[in-house]
């Protein structure tokens, strides 16, 4: 409930992005930067919580994260301008980074070392509804009552996630300190750093394409609301039986979840490209590309954090951080190409990026079954 909270909060804004920027009186690309204030301070927050928070029950932490989406949400619904709106997606950064950053080490304390990546799936399946949810219905609730309301929502999303949290959590001591020794001790090893790479490339290509999915299906598809509504719930529904399948995939090899991932998706973008304007191809492509993103939250949570088990939250810090840095990028270059070339500058960054990115994981990426 945590993921699917956090989620649902950081998806909003692609869904909801010209409805915003109408509002706000700033370009689509402008606008934009709410997900790049969020990925930045996540970024930051991702190795930054873990080492505050270090000797805290993590439990009580994860809670006070869900506290501050709470608000987070309700300042973005009552945003007056731009950089209001900032302010509160910043304080969605923190909360996104610190929890991320320790999701996959509380995993590996509560199942078997066996059962992690498919603990893993089930924990990601907050990812899969949440994308699902978020993006439809955040842009038809846009449509009927303005994009304000779709935050309200997601605000009382989060007030029931932190009820249940504080019902069902179990405690959960700290251990296995981080510091920032440990943190460029980690960064000394050749997996964890090609790891990092190949997160800058793909995850930047992929949101480079999603956050700026709707302008292109306005402007080129040139689709009414309803059809894009439904286009992102297909999105949606394609990522949650995607983080099975890649549940699957990561639990035999990490090395094939992300190859498969990225190598779809690259092709889907150039697709986009070519044939953007056909409202048949853009539904099919935006389908596949959310049944192909759900191999890479399992597999690169699975990759980084069996090559340091013994630093998890450390390792998973700078997973959160290199995820955050990602989004910026492609936030900001997905956003600078369309506001110069067009809606078709966030496909051609997808499709650059995660090329490369699935080239550095054939060529670099662990080679040994990780079941």
């Amino acid at each position: 409930m945590g993921v699917f909270g956090l989620v649902t909060a950081e998806f909003l804004p692609a869904s909801l992005l010209t409805a915003i920027s109408a509002d706000l009186h700033v370009s689509v690309g402008a606008a934009g930067q709410a997900v790049t204030a969020t990925a930045l301070v996540a970024a930051v927050a991702a190795p930054a919580v873990p080492l505050l928070t270090r000797r805290m029950d993590r439990g009580w932490v994860l809670m006070g994260l869900s506290a501050l989406l709470l608000l987070s949400n309700l300042l973005s619904a009552t945003a007056t301008g731009l950089v209001s709106l900032l302010v509160a997606r910043v304080m969605l950064g923190v909360a996104l980074g610190g929890f991320w950053s320790m999701a996959a080490a509380v995993a590996m304390r509560l199942v078997p070392e066996q059962l992690f990546a498919r603990a893993m799936a089930v924990i990601l399946t907050g990812v899969s509804v949440a994308t699902v949810c978020a993006a439809p219905i955040g842009a038809l609730m846009g449509d009927l009552w303005g994009w304000r309301s779709a935050f309200l929502a997601a605000a009382a999303v989060s007030a029931l996630t932190l009820v249940a949290q504080f019902v069902a959590l179990p405690h959960l001591p700290a251990r296995h300190f981080s510091d920032l020794r440990a943190l460029r001790a980690l960064l000394t090893r050749r997996d964890v750093r090609v790891a990092l790479l190949v997160v800058l490339l793909v995850i930047s290509g992929h949101f480079a394409g999603f956050t700026y999915i709707r302008p292109l299906m306005e402007d080129v598809t040139r689709l009414s609301v309803e059809s894009i509504s439904a286009i992102l719930l297909a999105y949606g529904v394609g990522g949650f039986f995607g983080n099975f399948v890649g549940g699957w995939i990561a639990g035999r090899s990490e090395r094939w979840a992300i190859v498969s991932g990225s190598a779809v998706i690259a092709i889907l973008a150039a697709g986009l490209l070519m044939a953007g304007s056909s409202p048949r191809v853009t539904a099919v492509a935006v389908t596949l590309w959310g049944f192909a993103f759900g191999a890479f939250p399992v597999g690169f949570q699975t990759w980084i954090t069996r090559m340091a088990p013994d630093q998890a939250e450390g390792a998973g810090g700078l997973l959160v951080a290199a995820f955050q840095v990602a989004i910026a990028a492609g936030a900001i270059g997905g956003g600078l190409l369309v506001d110069r070339i067009g809606a078709v500058g966030g496909p051609l960054f997808a499709a650059t990026a995660l090329a490369l990115g699935c080239t550095l994981t054939l060529c670099y990426g662990p080679r040994r079954p990780s079941a």
